[in-house]
């Protein structure tokens, strides 16, 4: 693909970077990265990928704006309170760049729908944008087991972390985590609280392990948790090392289909 005069001025400033330049700028143009959940995180993941110029960006959500949202989720406006969130993300994106083909899916993630949504468009990279342990855990099996790349994150309170899975390479969620909380175990952000600007920080570093991703860097949080506290200013990075028992990437798994858990772990909404 050839870029138009408009879109080497509109991407400038990523193709004078030595590690991307045009042929990256048009691997960026020609990615497909899927985000699960239009919410704290997803909200600002969505926006630099779109400013970014991914090429195709599909976004799943079922819930409507409400107006508690707005405290976080930048991707809506006060206007867009009782619209569809995969709409209003969409009208965002791409007013801010109509090149991005943009992808809708009104629908909670389950173990029915995942798969189809995941090849709707053969999605390179996946996004966890979710506020819920039962998803959580879905998204990584699903992951896995179609041989996808994702990045898990996570906000509440004042904290926030991240971790990359490539197949093959380095623990997936499950190898860290083992299983999903008992119910109420673990209070949400809707519980709990959580400080608006933390989805833009831990969203942000999301869109950039995507970014780098498409563009074939290396430095990948694969096999590391990346953790902020936002009281006290710190990232911490945690190595981690691959359970060869785990249940869905080990070398004997015994989680070999896809199922959903318990749903009053939490409510199922985007952080």
């Amino acid at each position: 693909m050839a870029f138009t005069d408009e879109q080497l001025e509109r991407y400038s400033r990523h193709i004078i970077l030595k590690e991307v330049g045009v042929k990256g700028q048009k691997r960026i143009s020609a990615g497909r990265v899927l985000i699960i959940g239009a919410g704290g995180l997803g909200a600002p993941a969505a926006m630099y990928l779109a400013a970014a110029g991914v090429g195709t960006i599909g976004i799943a959500d079922a819930d409507a704006v409400d107006l508690s949202n707005l405290q976080r989720q930048i991707i809506h406006a006060g206007a867009d309170v009782g619209k569809a969130k995969v709409q209003s993300a969409k009208e965002s994106m791409n007013a801010m760049n109509p090149d991005v083909q943009v992808m809708t899916y009104r629908e909670w993630i389950n173990a029915a729908n995942i798969r189809d949504i995941i090849n709707d468009r053969d999605y390179d990279f996946i996004i966890d944008g979710t506020d819920n342990f039962p998803v959580k855990f879905l998204i990584n099996d699903a992951c896995v087991m179609m041989g996808k790349p994702f990045v898990h994150a996570g906000i509440i309170r004042f904290q926030g972390q991240l971790m990359t899975y490539l197949p093959g390479r380095g623990p997936c969620y499950r190898c860290v985590f083992r299983n999903p909380p008992p119910p109420d175990a673990v209070p949400t952000c809707r519980q709990a609280g959580v400080l608006g600007v933390m989805g833009g920080v831990i969203g942000s570093l999301q869109a950039t392990e995507a970014l780098k991703f498409l563009l074939g860097l290396e430095g990948l949080l694969t096999g590391s948790l990346l953790t902020y506290n936002a009281l006290t200013m710190e990232f911490r990075k945690v190595k981690l090392a691959r359970d060869q028992g785990c249940r869905v990437c080990g070398k004997d798994p015994s989680i070999t289909t896809l199922i959903d858990y318990e749903q009053a772990v939490c409510d199922l909404r985007p952080a």
